[in-house]
């Protein structure tokens, strides 16, 4: 038993076989992070659904106001949901993190902030704190689509 034990350590010792160990890791757990984005995704869907027909189709009747900014919030919460799916499936099928979905999923993010936002409670700060957010994920969209969709010239 303990020679079984001694040659599988042995074994990870090489860095191929423990290359490929992380790899398997990392594998499972990009596959158990999707399985629970599917279940937050339709959790969120349901929460969706029951505030729509709560807020707008039962009495009394207000589809404006704050239960529409709360009904978007609700939507891009399940959109950003969906894109940190997209990118969790385009890791296990590139084993590679796509930075320019990342950027995408965190513009999505600071778009929801800022439409949710109440305005009357935000400070000043917090408005330019948003402002260099929103513009430092835009130069890094940019920067990172522009060399993205460049033709690469290879002898």
């Amino acid at each position: 038993m303990w020679k079984d034990i001694r040659s599988q350590i042995s074994d990870w010792s090489q860095d191929e076989a423990f290359l490929t160990f992380l790899k398997q890791v990392e594998n499972l757990a990009s596959k158990a992070l999707s399985i629970a984005m599917v279940i937050v995704i339709l959790v969120a869907i349901v929460d969706l659904g029951i505030f729509l027909v709560k807020d707008l189709l039962l009495p009394p009747y207000n589809p404006l106001g704050k239960n529409l900014i709360d009904i978007f919030g609700l939507f891009l919460n399940i959109l950003i949901a969906l894109e940190i799916l997209e990118n969790i499936t385009a890791y296990l099928r590139k084993h590679v993190i796509q930075v320019e979905l990342v950027i995408v999923t965190s513009m999505i993010a600071v778009a929801r902030k800022i439409i949710i936002l109440d305005f009357g409670k935000t400070s000043g700060l917090d408005l330019i704190g948003l402002a260099i957010a929103i513009f430092a994920l835009a130069v890094s969209y940019w920067v990172i689509h522009v060399t993205n969709s460049k033709p690469s010239h290879h002898p």
